[in-house]
C-alpha cells in the first residue's frame, strides 16, 4: 500500500523565483513549502526526467515532509533542441542577448519544458509540463528570471517577464508539471482564472 502524501513539502531549489512560484501553487491546496536551499548535483544528462531523477536520489526529507525538485529548460527547435537542459549554463554564459544572436535568421519557435519530481517514503513521481511559444527579438519586462524576457507564450504578445507573476504562474510549464503532479497525488490543481 502507498503511503499517504504528506502536506509538508521541502522544495530543493537554489532559485528564489521557482520557490515563489511553486509556493504560490500549493498554498491554495493546503501544502505548506519549506525552502530547501542549496545545489544538488546534476548529471550531464540527456532529459529533463535522467536530471530530476538524479535529484531525487540525493534529497533527504525530514520525517513527515515530501521532498520536490524540479528542472526546467528552454528548447527551440532551429537549434535542435538547444539549450535545453542547458538552459541554467547557457544563461549564465550566454544570456538572453547570446541566445537571440544564435536564433537570428532562423524560426524562432520555442518551448519551455519542466519537470517536477517527489518523493516520500519509497514513492517517486515525476510529472511533465511545457508550453509553446516563440522568442521576442529582445529582453522586455522585469519579472520572471533566465529566458522569461525573451519568452512568448503562443498567442501572447508579452513575454513571460512582462506578465503579472499571478498569470505566468497559471500559465507556465513548471505549473503544469506540478499540476500533474497534484492529480497523482489525489489533490486538485487551483482552478484556472479566466
Amino acid at each position: 500500500m502507498n503511503p499517504v502524501a504528506p502536506r509538508r513539502v521541502a522544495f530543493y531549489t537554489s532559485n528564489a523565483g521557482k520557490f515563489e512560484e511553486v509556493r504560490a501553487l500549493l498554498r491554495p491546496q493546503g501544502f505548506s513549502l519549506r525552502w530547501a536551499r542549496g545545489e544538488l548535483l546534476e548529471p550531464q544528462a540527456e532529459t529533463l526526467e535522467r536530471v530530476v531523477e538524479a535529484k531525487l536520489g540525493q534529497v533527504r526529507p525530514r520525517v513527515g515532509e515530501m521532498a520536490l525538485v524540479e528542472d526546467a529548460g528552454l528548447f527551440v527547435p532551429a537549434l535542435g533542441g538547444f539549450p535545453g537542459v542547458y538552459s541554467a549554463y547557457v544563461h549564465r554564459t550566454l544570456g538572453t542577448e547570446g541566445l537571440i544572436r544564435l536564433v537570428a535568421g532562423r524560426p524562432r519557435r520555442a518551448e519551455f519544458r519542466a519537470v517536477a519530481g517527489v518523493r516520500f517514503g519509497s514513492r517517486r513521481l515525476l510529472r511533465a509540463g511545457s508550453v509553446e511559444g516563440s522568442l521576442a527579438r529582445g529582453p522586455r519586462g522585469d519579472g520572471g528570471f533566465g529566458f522569461d524576457p525573451i519568452f512568448l507564450p503562443l498567442g501572447e504578445r508579452r513575454t513571460f517577464a512582462e506578465l503579472p507573476l499571478e498569470e505566468k504562474i497559471r500559465r507556465s510549464h513548471r505549473s503544469r508539471a506540478i499540476e500533474g503532479i497534484l492529480r497523482a497525488l489525489g489533490a486538485e490543481p487551483p482552478p484556472k482564472k479566466a
